[in-house]
Protein backbone atom coordinates (compact mmCIF):
# COMPACT_ATOMS: atom_id res chain seq x y z
CA UNK A 1 0.00 0.00 0.00
CA UNK A 2 1.50 3.32 -1.08
CA UNK A 3 1.22 6.72 0.59
CA UNK A 4 -1.57 7.90 -1.76
CA UNK A 5 -3.81 5.03 -0.72
CA UNK A 6 -3.10 5.63 2.97
CA UNK A 7 -4.00 9.32 2.66
CA UNK A 8 -7.15 8.45 0.70
CA UNK A 9 -8.29 5.95 3.32
CA UNK A 10 -7.60 8.44 6.11
CA UNK A 11 -9.67 11.11 4.32
CA UNK A 12 -12.48 8.65 3.57
CA UNK A 13 -12.54 7.41 7.17
CA UNK A 14 -12.59 11.01 8.39
CA UNK A 15 -15.55 11.83 6.14
CA UNK A 16 -17.55 8.77 7.15
CA UNK A 17 -16.85 8.93 10.87
CA UNK A 18 -17.41 12.67 11.22
CA UNK A 19 -20.62 12.51 9.15
CA UNK A 20 -21.85 9.66 11.35
CA UNK A 21 -21.07 11.69 14.48
CA UNK A 22 -22.83 14.76 13.03
CA UNK A 23 -26.01 12.77 12.61
CA UNK A 24 -26.00 10.98 15.95
CA UNK A 25 -24.48 13.62 18.23
CA UNK A 26 -26.95 15.30 20.58
CA UNK A 27 -24.77 18.37 21.19
CA UNK A 28 -25.49 20.96 18.52
CA UNK A 29 -22.15 22.78 18.84
CA UNK A 30 -20.18 19.58 18.36
CA UNK A 31 -22.35 18.63 15.39
CA UNK A 32 -21.67 21.95 13.68
CA UNK A 33 -17.92 21.63 14.11
CA UNK A 34 -17.94 17.97 13.07
CA UNK A 35 -19.85 19.04 9.97
CA UNK A 36 -16.98 21.43 9.27
CA UNK A 37 -14.57 18.48 9.51
CA UNK A 38 -16.77 16.45 7.14
CA UNK A 39 -16.87 19.20 4.51
CA UNK A 40 -13.16 19.88 4.80
CA UNK A 41 -12.29 16.19 4.37
CA UNK A 42 -14.67 15.97 1.41
CA UNK A 43 -12.80 18.79 -0.28
CA UNK A 44 -9.62 16.81 0.34
CA UNK A 45 -11.20 13.86 -1.47
CA UNK A 46 -12.15 16.16 -4.34
CA UNK A 47 -8.53 17.29 -4.56
CA UNK A 48 -7.49 13.65 -4.64
CA UNK A 49 -9.89 13.11 -7.55
CA UNK A 50 -8.15 15.98 -9.42
CA UNK A 51 -11.26 18.13 -9.09
CA UNK A 52 -9.46 21.08 -7.57
CA UNK A 53 -12.05 23.59 -8.75
CA UNK A 54 -14.86 21.67 -7.03
CA UNK A 55 -12.75 21.39 -3.88
CA UNK A 56 -12.05 25.13 -3.76
CA UNK A 57 -15.70 25.89 -4.52
CA UNK A 58 -16.78 23.63 -1.68
CA UNK A 59 -14.36 25.32 0.71
CA UNK A 60 -15.47 28.81 -0.26
CA UNK A 61 -19.21 28.28 -0.61
CA UNK A 62 -20.04 25.47 1.78
CA UNK A 63 -17.43 25.67 4.51
CA UNK A 64 -16.97 29.41 4.34
CA UNK A 65 -20.53 30.50 3.80
CA UNK A 66 -23.07 27.93 4.86
CA UNK A 67 -21.29 26.81 8.00
CA UNK A 68 -20.88 30.40 9.18
CA UNK A 69 -24.59 30.90 8.55
CA UNK A 70 -25.41 27.86 10.69
CA UNK A 71 -23.15 29.09 13.48
CA UNK A 72 -24.88 32.49 13.42
CA UNK A 73 -28.29 30.81 13.54
CA UNK A 74 -27.08 28.78 16.48
CA UNK A 75 -25.85 31.88 18.27
CA UNK A 76 -29.11 33.72 17.61
CA UNK A 77 -31.25 30.98 19.10
CA UNK A 78 -32.43 31.56 22.60
CA UNK A 79 -30.72 30.04 25.61
CA UNK A 80 -33.84 28.12 26.70
CA UNK A 81 -33.95 26.29 23.37
CA UNK A 82 -30.33 25.27 23.78
CA UNK A 83 -30.92 24.01 27.30
CA UNK A 84 -33.99 22.00 26.34
CA UNK A 85 -32.31 20.49 23.29
CA UNK A 86 -29.35 19.36 25.37
CA UNK A 87 -31.56 17.55 27.89
CA UNK A 88 -33.96 16.08 25.32
CA UNK A 89 -33.47 12.31 25.47
CA UNK A 90 -35.29 10.11 23.01
CA UNK A 91 -34.60 6.83 21.34
CA UNK A 92 -33.04 6.84 17.92
CA UNK A 93 -35.83 4.83 16.34
CA UNK A 94 -39.33 5.68 17.48
CA UNK A 95 -42.82 6.33 16.26
CA UNK A 96 -42.22 10.08 16.17
CA UNK A 97 -39.38 9.54 13.68
CA UNK A 98 -41.54 7.47 11.31
CA UNK A 99 -42.66 10.32 8.98
CA UNK A 100 -39.09 11.52 8.51
CA UNK A 101 -37.82 8.00 7.86
CA UNK A 102 -40.62 7.34 5.35
CA UNK A 103 -39.90 10.57 3.48
CA UNK A 104 -36.18 9.74 3.41
CA UNK A 105 -36.82 6.23 2.12
CA UNK A 106 -39.21 7.57 -0.51
CA UNK A 107 -36.63 10.15 -1.61
CA UNK A 108 -33.90 7.51 -1.97
CA UNK A 109 -36.27 5.15 -3.78
CA UNK A 110 -37.18 7.87 -6.28
CA UNK A 111 -33.49 8.73 -6.70
CA UNK A 112 -32.55 5.08 -7.26
CA UNK A 113 -35.35 4.44 -9.76
CA UNK A 114 -34.52 7.64 -11.66
CA UNK A 115 -30.84 6.76 -11.94
CA UNK A 116 -31.66 3.17 -12.90
CA UNK A 117 -34.16 4.20 -15.60
CA UNK A 118 -31.93 6.95 -16.97
CA UNK A 119 -29.29 4.37 -17.94
CA UNK A 120 -26.44 6.89 -17.95
CA UNK A 121 -24.12 4.60 -19.95
CA UNK A 122 -26.30 5.13 -23.03
CA UNK A 123 -26.21 8.94 -22.98
CA UNK A 124 -23.74 10.24 -25.56
CA UNK A 125 -22.05 12.98 -23.57
CA UNK A 126 -21.61 10.62 -20.61
CA UNK A 127 -20.00 8.03 -22.89
CA UNK A 128 -17.65 10.68 -24.27
CA UNK A 129 -16.78 11.86 -20.76
CA UNK A 130 -15.36 8.41 -19.98
CA UNK A 131 -12.44 9.24 -22.28
CA UNK A 132 -11.81 12.49 -20.43
CA UNK A 133 -8.80 11.65 -18.28
CA UNK A 134 -6.94 14.30 -16.37
CA UNK A 135 -3.40 14.54 -15.14
CA UNK A 136 -2.24 16.70 -12.27
CA UNK A 137 -0.84 19.40 -14.58
CA UNK A 138 -4.12 19.90 -16.52
CA UNK A 139 -6.33 22.94 -16.16
CA UNK A 140 -9.49 21.44 -14.70
CA UNK A 141 -11.64 24.54 -15.12
CA UNK A 142 -12.01 23.73 -18.81
CA UNK A 143 -13.43 20.26 -18.08
CA UNK A 144 -15.38 21.14 -14.94
CA UNK A 145 -18.82 21.13 -16.57
CA UNK A 146 -18.49 17.63 -17.97
CA UNK A 147 -16.80 16.18 -14.90
CA UNK A 148 -19.23 17.79 -12.47
CA UNK A 149 -22.22 16.43 -14.35
CA UNK A 150 -20.76 12.92 -14.73
CA UNK A 151 -18.16 11.67 -12.27
CA UNK A 152 -18.81 14.00 -9.33
CA UNK A 153 -22.56 14.49 -9.65
CA UNK A 154 -23.66 12.18 -6.83
CA UNK A 155 -21.28 13.53 -4.11
CA UNK A 156 -22.00 17.11 -5.14
CA UNK A 157 -25.76 16.59 -5.01
CA UNK A 158 -25.60 14.70 -1.72
CA UNK A 159 -23.67 17.50 -0.07
CA UNK A 160 -26.07 20.09 -1.44
CA UNK A 161 -29.07 18.19 -0.03
CA UNK A 162 -27.33 17.82 3.33
CA UNK A 163 -26.53 21.52 3.41
CA UNK A 164 -30.11 22.39 2.53
CA UNK A 165 -31.34 20.23 5.41
CA UNK A 166 -28.82 21.87 7.75
CA UNK A 167 -29.92 25.32 6.63
CA UNK A 168 -33.58 24.45 7.24
CA UNK A 169 -32.68 23.13 10.69
CA UNK A 170 -30.66 26.24 11.52
CA UNK A 171 -33.50 28.50 10.39
CA UNK A 172 -35.96 26.45 12.43
CA UNK A 173 -33.83 26.78 15.55
CA UNK A 174 -33.32 30.49 15.06
CA UNK A 175 -37.04 31.21 14.54
CA UNK A 176 -38.49 28.87 17.17
CA UNK A 177 -40.58 30.68 19.76
CA UNK A 178 -41.12 29.66 23.35
CA UNK A 179 -44.34 27.69 23.89
CA UNK A 180 -46.67 29.16 26.49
Amino acid sequence: MNIEQVVFYILAATVLSSAFMVVFNRNMVRSIFLFFVTLFAMSGLFIYALADFVAVTQLIVYVGGMLVLMIFAFLLSSKTILNTSATHKTSLIGLHHLPGMLISLLFFLILFVTIHQANPEEIGWVRNAGNNTLVASDNTIHAIGINLMTRYLIPFEIISVLLMMALIGAAHLARRTKKQ
